[in-house]
């Protein structure tokens, strides 16, 4: 009985040994191969096909409406508004006088200015006819011409003084609002309306640096107002010839080209300048690109694996961006699953295109 026993528990222990060695033995194995099975399982991405596309490069800066002409009105000397002629968002003609200044006292000396001069005008005559018969000496005749001509000349001064009391419309345009009324003492500091054409409108606007060599003369440009999607037209007429060296940008002038009751001089405007058209731009989708501390990189196919390029980049927009070295037409690129895949990697497609 004894000796059975010993039997089975030497039985027992040699199956026991026998189990833990197959599970030593075989558990290993089935780790490695499930190990294998999901290396090989390879995760099926989306790709792209580069190929030349049609890159409009546009920039958009800050641009003002002015009107093409606008002045401060002032009068040139000291003195009481006598007369006002300032219409309020009316149309004046060149020449119009919009504000008379009290110049009686002016004009006062004028007439006895422009009597003198017609009794000097007298003498001048007979002594004309004295000369002729020797009634009267060369010197007696030239003093009286002299004391006629100095007589004009300070009539011509008067008159020059009375038409600075009156303010004239430099130009055929609208009057803004009035500061003045009339009894008011006014100086030549004082800001009596403006005036500005209707016309014509320009808009000024400045461009970086890096443009200014593009930006010429009659080169066509569009902008809009603020919170407003319609667009106007206008045209390049001048620049200021050089780069401002507090803000490093050129200042550009141009002139409206359309006509509507919404550009109203002072207004803000979103100027949109075309600086280039590239037919033959590679241009990638942007979640192709892998940023990264000093360089950026795409994961290209090649024969079937990955590879990491490392690239330029040119122009971003708002889903694609443009690439200016480091791919070529016809390369695949990998648009998904980018975190996952590593250096010479295999590469299963679930799509690909060569549409952006």
């Amino acid at each position: 009985m004894k000796k059975k026993s010993t039997i089975w528990i030497a039985i027992i222990m040699i199956l026991l040994v026998a189990f833990f060695l197959k599970l030593g033995f075989t558990k290993p194995t089935e780790k490695d191969n499930k190990k294998d099975s999901k290396e090989k399982k390879v995760k099926k991405v989306d790709a792209y096909i580069v190929s030349p596309s049609l890159l409009i490069t546009d920039i958009t800066v800050s641009g003002s409406l002015l009107a093409f002409e606008e002045v401060e009105l002032k009068n040139e000397v000291a003195g009481r508004v006598v007369m006002i002629n300032l219409p309020e968002g009316k149309f004046v003609k060149s020449g119009t006088v919009l504000v008379k200044l009290f110049d009686d006292d002016l004009q006062a000396i004028l007439k006895k200015l422009q009597s003198q001069l017609a009794i000097q005008q007298q003498i001048y005559n007979r002594q004309t006819e004295l000369l002729k018969v020797s009634g009267i000496t060369q010197n007696d005749y030239e003093q009286t011409g002299l004391v006629l001509s100095s007589l004009k000349a300070e009539i011509e001064v008067q008159k020059s003084l009375i038409r600075k009391t009156e303010v004239r419309a430099p130009y055929d345009g609208v009057i803004g609002l009035r500061n003045i009324s009339v009894g008011a003492i006014v100086t030549p500091s004082t800001l009596l309306s403006t005036i500005r054409t209707i016309n014509k409108i320009k808009l000024d606007f400045s461009v970086p640096e890096k443009y200014s060599s593009i930006v010429k003369s009659g080169m066509k440009v569009k902008f809009n107002m603020n919170n407003d999607d319609k667009m106007f037209d206008a045209t390049v007429f001048a620049t200021e010839e050089g780069i401002d060296a507090n803000t490093r940008n050129l200042k550009v002038r141009a002139l409206v080209n359309s006509q509507s009751t919404d550009l109203i001089p002072g207004s803000f405007a979103n100027v949109i300048l075309r600086m280039n058209d590239n037919k033959n731009a590679i241009m990638i989708p942007t979640q192709a690109l892998i940023p990264l501390e000093n360089s950026k990189n795409v994961i290209i196919a090649r024969k079937g694996k990955a590879h990491f390029v490392e690239v330029t980049t040119g122009t971003r927009q708002a889903s694609k961006i443009e690439i200016t070295n480091g791919l070529q037409v016809g390369d695949t690129i990998i648009t998904s699953g980018l975190q996952f895949i590593k250096e010479d990697v295999k590469l299963s497609y679930s799509s690909v295109t060569n549409k952006l």
